[in-house]
């Protein structure tokens, strides 16, 4: 089946003048998958919103109330990194639906991705990190899934709301020195070293991938595919050249069609000096999908 998508691009939100996040990139991504022919337009998909239901499966009662409400202290504004707008509530609610779509289509026809996701940062009790809910967790609570997060920031959020759970396997490899400088424990974490290239990283993930998906047994891989790992990325410390993105893309979705496992992808972070550079890694990620799957 052709690759389905799901895009929140047209739900944006407000950034002050030089913040460091690439909003635009959505939009950007979006208009690129259609152009290139990855993803043909009619299936790039407008999620649906998360209810408060959903969202409270992963989230406090309390924060999903006063995020909504715009009722967040300052100190916990500045440690999501947005300020807080009605449209940042309407896109971190339609990323979370893009999220859980791409699972359920995923699981019924072998591969989806959202064109967002993978905010994996977000705590049950508060966001942070530019994660304001945490549209992973959200999706497992709702399927059996395994996480396999190659984000160069690790998963923290994801570990926490699964901690002690043996149901889920919540594996992340990325920068030990890198934010968030505590770490949270998951089912298996790899810590690699700042200036990592692609022959290291590609040697560490083929040794950990037969290990989380032998060792889970899920019904769905959850893949976080970051472009953070990129060697133009601001705030990534690693050293992967398109290439080797391209490769470790290819190897986890190969791996996960071998043993017969359906994947939904998120793009997860991605800060390039140049944005146009971080499209195209999740550009990639894309065109990988749509081909292996």
């Amino acid at each position: 089946m052709p690759l389905t998508v799901w895009s929140s691009a047209r739900y944006t939100f407000p950034l002050p003048p030089g913040h460091r996040f690439p909003v635009e990139k959505y939009a950007m991504l979006r208009e690129r998958v259609v152009a290139e022919g990855i993803v043909a337009p009619e299936r790039v998909l407008d999620p649906d919103g998360a209810t408060d239901e959903m969202l409270r499966l992963a989230h406090t009662t309390d924060y999903v109330s006063r995020f909504t409400a715009g009722a967040l202290s300052d100190a916990e504004v500045r440690r999501l990194g947005f300020p807080w707008s009605p449209a940042l509530v309407e896109r971190s609610r339609r990323a979370v639906g893009g999220t859980v779509a791409a699972a359920r289509h995923a699981l019924a026809h072998g591969t989806a991705m959202n064109l967002a996701g993978g905010t994996h940062h977000a705590f049950p009790d508060h966001g942070e990190g530019f994660c304001v809910f945490n549209d992973v967790a959200i999706a497992i609570r709702q399927l059996r899934a395994a996480v396999i997060d190659l984000d160069v920031h690790q998963g923290n959020g994801t570990h926490a709301i699964f901690a002690g759970d043996a149901e889920v396997f919540t594996f992340s490899m990325h920068g030990g020195r890198n934010y968030p400088f505590e770490k949270v424990a998951g089912t298996l974490d790899v810590d690699l070293a700042d200036g990592t290239g692609d022959a290291e990283y590609l040697r560490v993930l083929a040794d950990a991938l037969p290990r989380v998906l032998h060792g889970a047994q899920p019904d769905l891989v959850l893949y976080l595919a970051g472009a953070d790992p990129h060697e133009g990325d601001r705030l990534g410390r690693m050293k992967l050249t398109f290439a080797g993105l391209e490769r470790r893309d290819g190897m986890v979705l190969q791996a996960c069609r071998e043993v017969g496992l359906p994947v939904a992808v998120m793009i997860a972070g991605g800060y390039g000096h140049r944005i146009e550079d971080t499209v195209a890694v999740h550009a990639a990620t894309a065109r990988i999908v749509a081909a292996i799957g």
